[in-house]
């Protein structure tokens, strides 16, 4: 796989996380756990979270801050 088809592919899961991560904080704020999203992503629970490290750094219209953890990290997103 080349350098720039992999760049892509991770831009394309980064683009189809913040998406989903919009649509679902657009009334408010949510709190969730990558496992209970995954399949709703297509992504595995270890992507999300490398993601949402990512787009906590990089993301202007979505606050996203690491909330807790308890077997799991659970995230806090809504609207910037």
């Amino acid at each position: 796989m080349s350098t720039i088809q992999s760049s892509d592919d991770a831009r394309s899961k980064e683009d189809r996380l913040r998406s989903y991560l919009k649509g679902k904080a657009q009334d408010g704020e949510m709190y969730f756990k990558s496992k209970f999203i995954a399949d709703e992503v297509g992504l595995s629970p270890k992507e999300i979270g490398a993601l949402m490290v990512k787009l906590k750094e990089n993301t202007i219209d979505l606050e996203i801050e690491k909330w807790s953890y308890t077997s799991a990290t659970t995230w806090r997103v809504e609207p910037a």
